[in-house]
Parts: C-alpha cells; structure tokens; sequence
C-alpha cells in the first residue's frame, strides 16, 4: 500500500516542523513538502500532487479556506485538511461544502491527526470533537428556546437536517438518505427558508436551539 503524500501550510516555521516531525512517525505517512502560506500551498500541490494538503486556516496573502477551493478546482481528488490555532469556528460546517474535507483544531493529539489525516485521505469527511461543542455552546447562547418554525419541517428535511450537523458533505448525505446530491441541496434551501437562517452553520444552531435536533 502506497504512503499518504501530505503537503504541509502554515505560515509559522517552527509549526511546520513539529508537524513533519508528528507525522513521520507514522509509517504510511510522507510529508510532499512545505508552503509558507496559502498562494505557495496553492503552486506546489499543482507540481507535487500530494494526496492531502494540511492548510493553517490563516496565512497571508491566501488563508487555508481559499487555498483548499482552488487545490479543488485544480485537483479534485487532491484531499484538504484544515487546521485552526484560533478558537474553534462552528462556520467549519459550512466550509465543508466550500472544498474542504475536513477540520481539525491545532489542539489535537498527534494520534488524532493522524485518525484525521487518514479519515479523509480515505475519501470521507472529518470534523473534530471541538466542533460539535463549539454548535452547542452557540445555541445555549442564542434565544430561549420555545418558538417553532413558522412552517414545519417535512419527515425528509428533518431528516436533512439531523444529517446537516454531521461532517458529511451534500454528496454524502444524498449517499446515506438514497437521495440525489441535487435532491438534498432542494431540501437545504426550503430548509434555510423555513429557519429563516442562510448557512448551514447558523441553520444547525437554530435547530438545536429550537430543539429539532441533536447532536450524537
């Protein structure tokens, strides 16, 4: 079985050489080389075409979010990895449908990266532990919860929508409900429409607020 090509971004040197020293001890791990931020990630995963590019979230001159949209535009089965220092963001969710396969905060165990790492070099999507907190502590921090939607949800966006909070992209929830990916993204919009939200991030936290749903 061929080693994991990782291309390593993070504008901090001494980050980016704990992390090649993190991941060469794993066996099916080679680092493909380093970038200084998002634009240089950006240049050498279309020469080197690793199989995973782990992004810092913010670099200069390209953050981690819009190196990972233009390696997918240019390498589609080039996987991306995000990592964040900051505190963690639940709009990660939304980013999952922006070309990133997965998010990570830079708090994780080296063990946890690697289960990450390998996660979504297998094709699958990754969201860490923190994310699911970070949804809940939003919600305790919004309004009461009482108020129901002013127009129901149907069984089927329920459904949609318990799979929202998840780490599984539009394709995937498709894949687990036996329906088209187009199919899904229909009923997110009626979805966003009936919660009066307009992201799947601030969606998820309305639902959990108003108890539609809940996190495993």
């Amino acid at each position: 079985m061929n080693p994991i090509r990782i291309l390593i971004a993070d504008d901090h040197a001494v980050v980016r050489r704990g992390l090649i020293l993190v991941l060469r001890q794993e066996a099916d791990f080679t680092v493909a080389g380093e970038a200084g931020d998002g634009l240089e990630a950006v240049h050498l995963a279309a020469e080197s075409g690793p199989d995973l590019v782990l992004l810092d979230w913010k670099m200069p001159r390209l953050d981690g979010l819009a190196a990972a949209r233009q390696i997918k535009e240019a390498s589609p089965a080039t996987r991306t990895l995000i990592l964040s220092g900051a505190p963690v963001e639940a709009a990660a969710l939304d980013a999952l449908d922006e070309g990133v396969d997965g998010f990570v905060h830079k708090d994780v165990s080296p063990a946890g990266l690697a289960h990450a790492i390998r996660v979504v070099a297998g094709g699958q999507t990754y969201l860490g532990p923190e994310i699911g907190a970070a949804l809940l502590a939003r919600s305790r921090q919004s309004a009461p919860a009482g108020e129901q939607p002013a127009r129901p949800l149907s069984p089927r966006e329920t459904e949609v929508l318990q799979q929202m909070a998840t780490a599984a992209t539009y394709r995937e929830i498709g894949e687990r409900l036996h329906i088209g990916e187009e199919t899904v993204r229909t009923h997110v919009k009626r979805i966003f429409t009936k919660l009066g939200e307009s992201s799947r991030t601030q969606t998820v936290v309305a639902a959990l607020r108003l108890g539609l749903i809940e996190l495993d």
